[in-house]
């Protein structure tokens, strides 16, 4: 029998150890075996109960209800965001940062960033800047406090081993897209520090031997390419990041 170390199953299941971790710990959803150094050894059964636990979580189950619906046998079926989308918008109409710094945290524990940021926190936005009026107050409220979760879990994320990585923002308007994509980032191995200010020109020489990582929130425009390569032959150290796109 071939056993995987929790390194690999976290890059071959796309999910960051410390989520499978506490997959085992809080949850009880896995139950790995232990080498004789006392580190986790994973099968390939183990590796399908990881992809059918991603994918209940992916279809908008709360991770502590994924055990019930496993030992039931259940199959996934599409989730209901929608209905996150209007708890949070229910929680926004009160106007209170507290009760809405609750929310999120209740919702981060239950839901993984990827899922949240695409099903929730980005739609919810998206449909509060469509109104002029007094969603606009509800938008900038929601927007501080995603910002300031992101930046709390950045630094969280520093104190511990990982990559450094500075992100850039490059010809965006969204600021908060930019905070929500250091905190994805952070998830997956990357300690960020993010450049607050998008960039119309990006200069990769301001920033000399640190890996930069740049966020356009769109397809790269031939020009962006071009230049990408450009900066790539000179030897700077720059990725495009791009969850939504192919990166």
């Amino acid at each position: 029998m071939t056993f995987y170390s929790i390194g690999d199953v976290a890059e071959r299941c796309g999910i960051n150890p410390v989520t499978l971790r506490a997959w085992q710990r809080r949850y009880g959803l896995l139950k790995p075996q232990r080498s004789e150094g006392g580190h986790r050894q994973f099968d390939e059964d183990d590796i399908l109960r990881i992809q059918e636990i991603k994918r209940w979580i992916e279809s908008g189950v709360p991770v502590g209800k994924v055990k019930a619906l496993l030992d039931k046998g259940k199959i996934p079926v599409a989730g209901d965001w929608v209905a996150l989308q209007e708890e949070m918008m229910s929680t926004l109409r009160q106007v209170s940062p507290a009760r809405l710094r609750t929310r999120l945290a209740l919702l981060g524990r239950e839901h993984p960033v990827d899922a949240l940021i695409d099903h929730v926190y980005q739609p919810v936005r998206e449909r509060l800047s469509l109104d002029l009026n007094t969603a606009r107050v509800m938008l900038s409220l929601l927007d501080g406090a995603l910002i300031e979760q992101a930046v709390l879990h950045l630094g969280e994320v520093r104190r511990k081993a990982g990559k450094d990585a500075l992100l850039i923002g490059w010809g965006i308007d969204d600021r908060t897209s930019l905070w929500l994509e250091a905190w994805r980032l952070s998830h997956t191995g990357w300690r960020v520090d993010v450049l607050a200010e998008p960039l119309e020109e990006l200069h990769p020489e301001f920033f000399p031997g640190q890996q930069i990582i740049v966020w356009t929130g769109k397809p790269l425009s031939s020009d962006q390419a071009q230049r990408l390569e450009h900066w790539r032959r000179q030897g700077y150290a720059v990725a495009i990041h791009a969850p939504a796109l192919s990166a």
